[in-house]
């Protein structure tokens, strides 16, 4: 089956596989790729990826791409409310995507549920012995960058998001406060990249969790030839075939804005409704 651009994304109860077919620029919004879906069952895949086009599920879809790991994509539509469903719920109880399930974890039982990016991340790097150094040195630097990201360039690229683009009144000492630390987060990052390849010595979960949220650098009022090592490690990930098929992956879901005014009064209005447990 293919779906066209303009149809609306499969939910969340659908399993997929998808083969995207033509080339697309990562990190270039507003186009659909040609996709062809089918139908397949859990005995087919490793990993069930809880998921929507945001920089946290590309991370996802770098590793698994890189790792060549078997995976379905279960799609959150974060903009309708599908990361409330009761039975994503029973998988991600902060309510937010990407999550997995791994069927075939390394100790042969059960499936393994995995929430917050950074913990899948590290978990199918440890999972698969790729991307993550096993020697002491290696993994302590890979770590240290991927909990500044997870703590320091995420977070405050996303509050730099909402009051620049999303926000309904511009307050302009929200948008300089975060435009300001995204500068400063930006320059960390360039000097760390001044004499080495990639974030952490070899291309590592750092990178997969720093690049996405460096794509949309304009919006963040940021020009990337301000930051000469940093544009140099930008357009090398990029470039990487994985990288590539991972935000094609994407594109199929990208039928609409993610944040579109209904989106904005569910991601910006969001309590704790969830009813207790054993309720």
């Amino acid at each position: 089956m293919q779906i066209e651009p303009g149809r609306p994304a499969p939910h969340i109860g659908d399993t997929l596989r998808l083969a995207l077919l033509g080339p697309v620029v990562p990190g270039r919004p507003g186009r659909t790729a040609t996709a062809v879906i089918t139908r397949q069952g859990k005995a087919d895949a490793m990993i069930d990826l809880y998921y929507w086009p945001t920089p946290n599920g590309h991370k996802i879809t770098m590793f698994l791409e890189e790792a060549g790991l078997p995976y379905e994509i279960k799609p959150i539509d974060i903009g309708r409310g599908a990361q409330f469903d009761p039975d994503f719920l029973k998988i991600a109880p902060n309510n937010r995507m990407p999550a997995i399930v791994d069927h075939e974890p390394a100790d042969g039982g059960e499936p393994i549920s995995v929430f917050e990016s950074g913990a899948i991340l590290q978990y199918l790097a440890e999972k698969t012995g790729q991307f993550l150094p096993a020697d002491l040195r290696g993994r302590t630097e890979v770590m240290q960058w991927l909990f500044w990201q997870m703590g320091g360039l995420g977070p405050m690229l996303g509050q730099n998001h909402h009051f620049k683009v999303y926000a309904p009144e511009k307050l302009p000492y929200a948008i300089d406060r975060y435009v300001n630390e995204t500068t400063r987060l930006y320059n960390v990052l360039n000097r760390r990249l001044a004499d080495r390849e990639f974030v952490a010595g070899a291309y590592s979960i750092a990178d997969m969790a720093c690049y996405p949220w460096i794509v949309p650098h304009e919006r963040q009022g940021q020009n990337l030839d301000d930051f000469p090592h940093l544009k140099r490690w930008f357009e090398a990930v990029r470039a990487r075939p994985a990288t590539v098929r991972a935000y094609e992956a994407g594109e199929l879901y990208r039928t609409r804005d993610t944040v579109d005014e209904e989106a904005k009064k569910i991601l910006f209005g969001q309590t704790d409704t969830a009813a207790p447990a054993g309720d």
